[in-house]
């Protein structure tokens, strides 16, 4: 199989989270999870300063451009560009090129170098975040997106939640 790569999307200004929904209910509903692993829209923090108070915001670092990390191929490319408020690819004509390595770095996306040993059924405690001390067993691991999915009780029921690599620990 093709390896992913990270794509630029350019989206209808404004439109760039809505774009992000709909391209992640695209993989659920078309099942393309193993081809579309990730989809981002570029934030970053800064301080405004308004009648003279300063206020930390978070804002778009590319206004109108979502990446996607992908495994391009007819398919998932059919399925990104005819995602409603999405113009388009960026690259010549109407080839898209991916972002480089020194690119995803300097974006601060480069490859974390985190190598996980989890396999489906182990059981995981969650050392941080809303789960924080919640046990359960994985049901899925995506390497791609360094996360895992773990079925957690919630009101009762058996509910899967995604978490990060670095949120979880193994159990003995």
């Amino acid at each position: 199989m093709a390896e992913a790569r990270w794509y630029v999307v350019h989206t209808y200004s404004g439109y760039e989270n809505k774009v992000k929904a709909n391209i992640d209910k695209a993989i659920e509903n078309r099942h393309l999870k193993d081809l579309i692993l990730e989809v981002r829209v570029p934030m970053e923090d800064v301080v405004e300063i308004k009648n003279g108070a300063k206020k930390q915001v978070s804002r778009k670092m590319f206004p109108g451009y979502v990446l996607v990390n992908m495994v391009m191929n007819d398919d998932t490319w059919y399925v990104v560009r005819n995602t409603t408020g999405v113009t388009g690819f960026v690259g010549p004509g109407s080839k898209p090129v991916p972002l480089t390595d020194e690119e995803m770095n300097n974006l601060g996306i480069g490859a974390s170098g985190i190598v996980a040993d989890f396999e489906e059924g182990d059981m995981v405690v969650v050392i941080d975040g809303i789960w924080k001390d919640t046990v359960g067993a994985i049901r899925s691991v995506n390497h791609g997106k360094q996360s895992l999915t773990i079925n957690v009780e919630l009101f009762g029921r058996e509910t899967p939640v995604e978490i990060d690599f670095t949120e979880v620990k193994k159990m003995n």
